[in-house]
């Protein structure tokens, strides 16, 4: 049967990618840089032909971050033969355009890849993420609303980080009038405000992109800030959403009219010049790592060196030949210390506890030639590739968060799928260090796996800590002098101290002062905490949506870009239901709310997140309590967020 006959297809043809011109030669050399089963599932993409699942070269494992399925060599070889031959025929057919493979083909790829079953859920949240189709199944649809209603509302997105290009680009593609206020002079938000050395992200970023707009031009599989930051303004630049944005402009107070169904928002613009501006719709996408958290050190203000936070990173220092500190080692610091230690004099980490780490030999390694020759040029394979690095970061690391109560493990471990993750991840940590007793005692946490963020490593950070001119320090800090930094057992003279502390992760929307409807002040509603239904809405404050709001952010899988468009698609949805039912406002009941945050709360007390055991933790708020992660299941979260739930809302 020919590749024509058994073509299984679904739907419109997706996307056309570049045309294959190159020789023979030079695709196989390509080949010789891909993922294999990657390359077959682009494959029976490209023809329809399920005869290659079928071939003698079926993936054995999924292995994270490897995707070549445990192939010996011979059968590497076998694939990349027989997918050279397919790729040469659609080559010499002209490149002619290759329709969607069926929705029964898309699903049998899948569980090919990864050795598994897929269940139909996740299958159709995967499906969805590829985009299969080339359709952009989560574009904000307004079409059976008349234009003149469309023209009449009115939006204000707050921040141009990825959420807030994402909303604003939603609604562009629905004809919905919006304007962008930006407190930076561009667009970014993260990767804008964070440029200090080795910054990067820690997410795969061909799955950290936008899911209709993904990007083949990485040089890294784990881009650094400068690349990420130009992906986001390619974007805005692409879709025209420059003019939509107010730069230099930050909101000092949103208020809810009730009687004009409002809002009314005061912003600071260039020069502290204060102007007022209203809007039928607010979505905030203000992030929640953006206002820095610096620590309360005695001394600290008066030290007569440079002194600046990772997020704040002042260029004009130069640190080649100086004395630094860095006073914390997550996420960031993590980072910074492999990045400078080969320039500065001296390095001291001052690290209240130490950091998990997973092995990723790919976390600085670049993407070669043929890979993103691949993505480019071979219909599906970007996709798949895609598909992944999602299911790899899907919801099995749950298992890890949960705590079992009857485990005698604590605080190393919390349940036996958490000891043996526990075990893993240790034996990495003692095949870099070596024999060195005394640096191993201080890079081994105290607490389980997932109780703080499981951080990306291919060496590097251990390596830094090996350095001769590199010292960690576990003692606290008693205060700063003018030139030092000392704590109970010792007294550090220094050049230049880096604040790596992270963010007031905790205040959301803060400094602003938002009011909703009868005074109520969201600070005062939040003094207990931050909370609000899907992350997304609270009573009292019609109209006002969150994007990357309280309960969403990711500690055990997926991206927050794809959390933000599950958080969009739903925004989009209560915009959707207020134009065609012709209302003036949208509202999430009470007993709505109560519900979920109950529910949330409830999942939350469960996990290593929230457990005694994991001290200094910026999950947890002053309370002691987990108010900034989602416990949900990726694809829970994703159903939740698919459309606006009538029973829960009002809207009048």
């Amino acid at each position: 049967m020919s590749p024509e006959e058994s073509r299984e297809t679904d739907g419109p043809l997706p996307a056309a990618v570049p045309a294959v011109s190159q020789s023979d030669d030079q695709i196989a050399a390509y080949l010789e840089d891909v993922s294999v089963p990657t390359l077959v599932a682009a494959v029976v993409h490209l023809t329809g032909d399920r005869s290659f699942l079928d071939g003698p070269f079926r993936p054995r494992t999924f292995v994270p971050n490897d995707f070549q399925g445990g192939l010996t060599d011979q059968e590497l070889d076998a694939a990349r033969t027989a997918a050279l031959a397919a790729i040469r025929a659609y080559r010499n057919a002209g490149c002619p355009p290759v329709a969607a493979p069926s929705t029964a083909l898309v699903r049998e790829i899948m569980s090919w890849l990864v050795c598994e079953p897929v269940a139909d859920d996740y299958a159709e949240m995967f499906m969805e993420e590829m985009n299969v189709r080339g359709d952009d199944p989560r574009r904000l649809d307004l079409t059976e609303v008349a234009d003149a209603a469309r023209r009449d509302l009115s939006v204000v997105v707050i921040g141009a980080g990825q959420s807030g290009l994402l909303a604003g680009l939603r609604l562009a593609q629905a004809g919905v009038p919006f304007t962008i206020l930006e407190k930076n002079a561009d667009a970014g938000g993260t990767w804008l405000e964070n440029s200090y050395p080795g910054c990067r992200v820690d997410v795969g970023n061909h799955f950290y992109c936008y899911s209709f707009e993904p990007s083949h031009a990485f040089s890294e599989y784990y881009s650094q800030a400068p690349e990420l930051l130009a992906y986001f303004q390619g974007v805005m630049r692409r879709h025209g959403l420059a003019p939509h944005v107010r730069w230099n402009t930050e909101v000092l107070s949103a208020t809810w009219d009730d009687e004009s169904s409002l809002w009314r928002l005061v912003t600071r613009g260039p020069g502290g010049r204060e102007s007022r501006l209203d809007a039928n719709v607010v979505i905030s996408a203000v992030g929640q790592l953006n206002r820095p958290l610096i620590p309360e050190i005695p001394g600290l203000a008066e030290f007569r060196g440079p002194a600046f936070h990772t997020a704040r990173w002042d260029h004009t220092v130069g640190l080649a030949g100086k004395r630094v500190a860095m006073i914390g080692a997550g996420a960031s610091g993590f980072q910074v210390a492999p990045a400078i230690a080969g320039d500065v004099e001296s390095l001291v980490v001052f690290q209240r506890s130490a950091q998990w780490m997973a092995p990723n030999r790919k976390y600085r390694a670049p993407v070669g030639e043929g890979a993103t020759w691949a993505m480019r040029h071979l219909p599906g394979y970007a996709a798949w590739y895609r598909f992944m690095l999602f299911y790899q970061s899907s919801d099995k690391a749950l298992e890890l968060v949960r705590v079992d109560p009857r485990w005698p493990g604590m605080p190393h471990s919390a349940s036996a799928t958490s000891e043996a993750r526990r075990k893993g991840l240790l034996a990495w940590i003692e095949s870099q260090v070596g024999d060195d007793a005394e640096l191993l005692a201080k890079v081994v946490p105290d607490y389980p796996p997932m109780g703080k963020r499981l951080l990306q490593d291919d060496g590097s950070w251990l390596r830094c800590l090996r350095r001769d001119n590199v010292e960690l320090i576990r003692d606290e800090i008693v205060r700063v002098e003018p030139d030092a930094v000392v704590t109970g057992r010792g007294r550090f003279e220094v050049d230049v101290i880096i604040v790596a502390t992270g963010f007031r992760a905790n205040e959301f929307l803060a400094p602003m002062k938002v009011t909703g409807r009868g005074g109520v002040e969201l600070g005062e509603r939040w003094a207990d905490g931050p909370a609000a239904h899907l992350g997304i809405t609270v009573p009292d404050f019609p109209n006002l949506f969150l994007m990357y709001g309280p309960g969403t952010n990711l500690a055990h899988a997926g991206s927050i870009i794809f959390h933000s468009e599950c958080q969009m698609q739903f925004i989009g949805s209560c915009i959707r239901e207020l134009l065609t039912g012709g209302h003036r406002s949208v509202e999430v009941t009470r007993e709505a709310f109560d519900d979920y945050v109950e529910r949330l709360h409830a999942e939350l007390a469960g996990t290593v997140w929230a457990h005694p055991a994991v001290k200094h933790s910026w999950y947890k708020g002053k309370d002691g309590r987990v108010h900034v992660l989602s416990p949900w299941r990726l694809v829970d979260y994703w159903r939740m967020t698919h459309q606006v739930d009538p029973e829960s809302y009002l809207f009048t």
